[in-house]
């Protein structure tokens, strides 16, 4: 008989992750434990996850605030800095921006509207329309967003964020001025020295800034790109993909793993005699329709996967075959006949064929990533490693 469960995903315990824990060590006893405990029973082309927070808590790749106050100012030198498109996250932003802060005597603090990059709203787009708003070239001050809009609180926080941050940054002995805008150029008229906080769009955001005569110009990723009195750093993302360890500490992103997860792979194989896929995975890439934010505040889903994990899916759609190609058959003639179209692929693309309408052409890392992003949680599941099952599957496989 066909096996009848398809793709699996388990979120797996670990222990808590300490600096300069053995994380191959850890990963491959932990999965050896659920195969004794659990019954796990690994496969061919298994895919073993971890977050990427466990992997930087083992390399101790932390920084201060000091550490980021220090950076800043030795690049963009300590007088006024325009803040530009930073999201609006007490646990991705907050620490850094108090950095940022007690590395300048003035912030001009650019907020881009009605929402962050991520889809954390200030405005909803509704209230943009009643008032005349267009946040394509408007620029508010603001007194004027005040006027227009009042003092809106995020949705799931609860927290106005303008006050917020700009609690911060006098926390930090700068001065504020706050001003909302998309256009990344509407910052020069206030200073020519500019760190962008965007990151998915930091490259456009950049190009475009140096273009119109500005001085000094750093992206998150440029900050914390190398240790400041002995810190922690990310060389390739700076503070992109931090997070909140304490009121003074952030956790950064972490740092070259590539060797980790072939490491981990190997080990797998020694104990389980199977080809195992490992990643790390930080954000899924989802949107959630309710509260509209997009999940990705990290640069990338995965800084470090093993091979077999490249390339895009080439999916036929079910459903597509069933109601065209054999819509004249049913039962066991139709199943056969859609496993026979399934085994005929021969390895080329299927982009235009419309046999594959409606499939997801992303890469695997990113659909996994978003799939043990999930899986794991955010809070206090104790499941930062995830074991899939049947990923690669497909209807012919029994």
């Amino acid at each position: 008989m066909s096996r009848m469960i398809g793709t699996v995903s388990m979120g797996v315990r670990a222990p808590i992750i300490r600096e300069g824990d053995n994380l191959t060590e850890i990963v491959v006893g932990c999965i050896r434990d659920a195969m004794k405990e659990d019954g796990l029973k690994p496969r061919d082309r298994d895919v073993v996850c971890m977050t990427e927070a466990i992997v930087a808590r083992a390399q101790g790749n932390y920084c201060s605030v000091d550490n980021i106050a220090e950076d800043v100012r030795a690049k963009l030198g300590g007088e006024t800095v325009g803040v530009i498109f930073p999201i609006l996250s007490r646990n991705r932003f907050a620490i850094c921006l108090r950095g940022i802060a007690k590395g300048a005597k003035k912030i001009i603090l650019m907020l881009s509207y009605p929402s962050d990059e991520v889809g954390n709203h200030l405005l909803d787009l509704d209230m943009l329309d009643e008032k005349g708003v267009n946040p394509y070239s408007d620029v508010l001050t603001l007194e004027r967003y005040h006027e227009l809009f009042g003092a809106p609180k995020h949705t799931f926080t609860g927290v106005d964020y303008v006050e917020y941050y700009s609690n911060l940054i006098r926390e930090m002995g700068a001065d504020v001025e706050v001003i909302f805008a998309n256009d990344p150029r509407a910052i020069l008229k206030y200073t020519k020295n500019v760190l962008n906080c965007d990151i998915h769009t930091r490259a456009r955001t950049k190009r475009l800034l140096k273009a119109a005569g500005a001085e000094r110009v750093f992206g998150l990723d440029d900050i914390m790109n190398a240790p400041v009195n002995g810190s922690g750093c990310n060389e390739r993302y700076g503070l992109l993909g931090s997070n909140k360890s304490t009121e003074e500490k952030v956790k950064l992103f972490p740092r070259e793993c590539q060797s980790l997860v072939e490491d981990i792979q190997a080990e797998l194989l020694r104990l389980t005699g199977k080809h195992i896929e490992v990643m790390v995975y930080g954000d899924g890439a989802f949107k959630d329709p309710v509260g509209k934010i997009w999940e990705l505040a990290d640069p990338v889903v995965s800084p470090a996967y093993t091979s077999g994990l490249e390339g895009t899916p080439n999916e036929l759609k079910l459903k597509y075959l069933a109601d065209n190609d054999f819509a004249n058959l049913s039962g066991e003639a139709l199943r056969d006949a859609i496993k026979n179209k399934i085994q005929q692929k021969d390895g080329s693309s299927l982009v235009g064929n419309m046999a594959a309408q409606g499939t997801t052409p992303r890469r695997p890392t990113d659909l996994i990533g978003s799939l043990c992003d999930l899986t794991s949680g955010s809070g206090d599941k104790g499941t930062p490693i995830v074991y899939i099952q049947g990923y690669f599957d497909n209807y012919t496989n029994d």
